[in-house]
């Protein structure tokens, strides 16, 4: 039996990261849980956070998602990244730019587009708090 189970971070673009791993720690959507070989099958939605990557007991990777879709099986745990970005990368500051400029296109919007753009705020600003505790400021 294997000691590690295969992690695979996949965005929108591209796969992110296919490897063997010890354990992954994931923001599920009923809470962070973490999977280790022959873990049991689970589906679960993402909230914006970070995903830890082990190998032999030590973090070797943190990942931030700003959301997705995580499947877990026996020997492999796929994850489905709305967004995904390695934590020393993140810019908060260009996110909470993008907040300020969608809040400036409401001001004009109407209808669908202001619901749309309302949405895109709260998603936004729940992704910035999330970044920025990712990132212990």
């Amino acid at each position: 039996m294997s000691d590690t189970t295969m992690f695979e971070l996949v965005s929108p673009e591209r796969l992110l990261m296919s490897r063997d791993v010890s354990m992954v720690v994931v923001p599920g959507g009923e809470g962070f849980f973490g999977v280790l070989p022959r873990h049991s099958p689970l589906l679960s939605t993402l909230v914006p956070g970070v995903i830890d990557v082990y190998e032999d007991g030590t973090i070797t990777d943190r990942i931030f998602v700003a959301g997705g879709f995580a499947e877990v099986t026996e020997d492999r745990c796929t994850v489905l990244a709305e967004e995904a970005v390695a934590v020393a990368d993140l810019d908060v500051a260009a996110t909470e730019q993008r907040v300020v400029d969608l809040r400036d296109e409401l001001k004009d919007a109407t209808g669908n587009e202001a619901d749309r753009l309302t949405r895109r705020i709260a998603e936004l600003e729940t992704v910035v708090v999330a970044m920025k505790l990712a990132k212990g400021s």
